[in-house]
């Protein structure tokens, strides 16, 4: 059950408790802080942080997301959103209908993605709710695509990135971690439960990864990705 619901999951990204105001706020306005944001981000915190990823989104909820990722497996995506990546520069993260790329992405959670020598990481608007540690989790898989290149190794790797992050997160956060929750929180457990069903290992990752469909034209390798 466990590796049909993964399969779901794989099939929809790629390579590639409220709603949040508009980021844009003066300081003088009020920031709304839903309710599931970990306690200590509170509307003190949250503004100290967004100057730091201000060059990666204005989105409140995506600056508390990379935040949470210090400390923990994340940390090298969190710093490859900040710049420490192939291109040099920043990536930039944003909420946006995927279907406007390619309706064929319409359903994807998340997408990598290269123009010119910048790095975009898209999510899907429907995850625009979900708890910053969920994305926490997703960011750290999409911030590995770095190029235009793909492969079963790559994904492999950054499968097991995210569910290595949320296994980390959850325990940190175990009350932002019930599928009822929201549904990015149910992908995350589902990966959870195959790394742990590996003993903390990409084994039944990559399994799956290999049997996927959406998969089946990739190469083994990629650059940066060479082992599988």
């Amino acid at each position: 059950m466990v590796k049909k619901e993964l399969k779901r999951l794989l099939g929809i990204s790629i390579v590639a408790g409220g709603l949040l105001i508009s980021p844009a706020l003066a300081a003088s306005q009020a920031l709304y802080i839903p309710d599931n944001y970990p306690k200590q981000y509170n509307e003190e915190k949250v503004r100290e942080i967004l100057p730091v990823y201000k060059k990666v989104s204005k989105e409140p909820v995506i600056a508390v997301a990379l935040e949470m990722l210090k400390g923990t497996t994340g940390e090298f995506s969190r710093g490859a959103i900040l710049g420490n990546n192939l291109s040099g520069n920043p990536m930039k993260v944003e909420f946006k209908d995927l279907g406007q790329i390619n309706p064929d992405y319409a359903s994807f959670d998340a997408l990598g993605w290269k123009k010119g020598k910048n790095l975009f990481i898209y999510i899907n608007p429907r995850h625009y709710d979900a708890p910053p540690a969920a994305l926490a989790a997703l960011l750290s898989h999409e911030a590995l695509h770095q190029d235009e290149y793909n492969s079963l190794a790559e994904e492999t790797y950054a499968w097991t990135m995210e569910a290595a992050v949320w296994t980390e997160i959850s325990k940190l956060y175990p009350e932002h971690t019930d599928d009822s929750i929201h549904p990015l929180v149910a992908r995350e457990n589902t990966l959870k439960k195959l790394f742990v069903k590996g003993n903390y290992s990409n084994k039944y990752i990559k399994k799956t990864v290999m049997a996927n469909e959406g998969y089946k034209n990739l190469k083994s390798t990629s650059p940066g990705f060479e082992d599988l």
